[in-house]
């Protein structure tokens, strides 16, 4: 990573609402508080480190607006209302420089269909497939094999990453991006037990994304049994998610890996569903809930709903529960000893 900024590009980029302390180093890399070297540029994003801002040898360092500390010698702290957020703003000027995208064009061994709507701004990139119908936003960007299937359509400044799939007749808005092996409109799991078999009910329906969508690696959103599975606008998924057919995820969302979300259940704007958590078919998650890790969830939340554990609970329950859990050892024997205290023996028994 090739990193080069001055002071003053950083206060600019980072939009400083104030200074302390000066530095005349050219920053070059991006480190940890404990980690950094002169030179480099730190920040301080969660409060559990604000100890390792004193001992840092950073030579830029995002603060808080309401830290209290003096810099050391030849050290910059720069006043932000999020320095999670000044870092990521740096860092997409970076990510800019690392990888441009190239220049407008289809690769040579690319194939697109005859009757695909590919405007000139478009990108096309080796060995990617667009077939008949596709209808490509301006400024679209397949990178290596990637395929859009037959009446896909992508917003403008979409950005395919290599090996993702957009499946037929799928609907992909603005600026959605999707990482690699991510695949949009995979069939839904429906099967029908019938005279000893398992057969496959058609899956005929399609899948909508919305505007700013982010879509990790190797996830897969599966394509309505009829009408829609639904991704509302904003909401991010990480990687290995599995969306089931007939979902509904609403806008602003945050889905973590390895979540499960079983098919035709509805979750409102705003939710939170933590790394590997579990969620039942036909049911809804309510506006603003928040599913901790490695939750299940098997019925309908409230909006505002905050859950943990398996199956779950309201979340300060679950956490009293397993603090009891811990306990439960010592409870077996304090409750031998009163037995054996208060109870009479084996041989009392028989003697009497």
């Amino acid at each position: 990573m090739q990193v080069a900024f001055s002071p003053e590009e950083i206060l600019s980029t980072v939009r400083a609402e104030r200074t302390l302390g000066q530095t005349h180093q050219t920053v070059r890399g991006i480190s940890a508080l404990k980690a950094a070297a002169p030179g480099d540029l730190s920040f301080l994003g969660n409060p559990k480190y604000k100890p390792e801002v004193a001992q840092s040898q950073a030579s830029v360092v995002l603060v808080p607006l309401d830290f209290v500390g003096e810099p050391r010698p030849d050290q910059l702290f720069v006043f932000v209302e999020n320095p999670s957020v000044g870092l990521a703003q740096l860092c997409a000027r970076i990510e800019q420089s690392l990888w441009p995208k190239p220049s407008a064009g289809v690769h040579p061994s690319a194939y697109v269909a005859a009757g695909a709507i590919v405007p000139a701004s478009a990108t096309i990139g080796p060995l990617c497939v667009v077939e008949a119908g596709v209808r490509l936003g301006e400024r679209v960007h397949l990178q290596a094999q990637v395929f859009v299937g037959r009446g896909a359509v992508l917003g403008e400044d979409c950005w395919l990453m290599p090996g993702s799939i957009v499946a037929a007749e799928c609907t992909l808005g603005a600026r959605v991006r999707l990482q690699p092996g991510a695949v949009i409109g995979s069939d839904g799991f429906g099967y029908e037990f019938n005279q000893g078999r398992h057969e496959k009910v058609p899956q005929i329906g399609t899948v909508v994304i919305g505007a700013d969508v982010e879509i990790g690696a190797n996830t897969t959103l599966d394509r309505a049994r009829f009408s829609r599975t639904v991704v509302g606008e904003g909401t991010k998924i990480d990687n290995l998610v599995q969306v089931g057919h007939n979902v509904i995820i609403g806008r602003h969302c945050l889905v973590c890996a390895q979540a499960g979300i079983s098919g035709s259940t509805s979750i409102e704007d705003f939710v939170i569903i933590g790394g590997q958590a579990g969620l039942a078919g036909h049911i809804t998650i309510g506006r603003g809930a928040k599913i901790d890790g490695q939750s299940g969830v098997n019925a309908d939340l409230a909006a505002g709903s905050f859950v943990k554990g398996s199956p779950c609970l309201p979340y300060q329950l679950e956490q009293r529960i397993n603090v009891l859990r811990r306990k439960i050892p010592d409870l077996f024997k304090r409750v031998d000893a009163l037995e054996s205290h208060f109870l009479p023996s084996n041989a009392e028994k028989s003697s009497a």
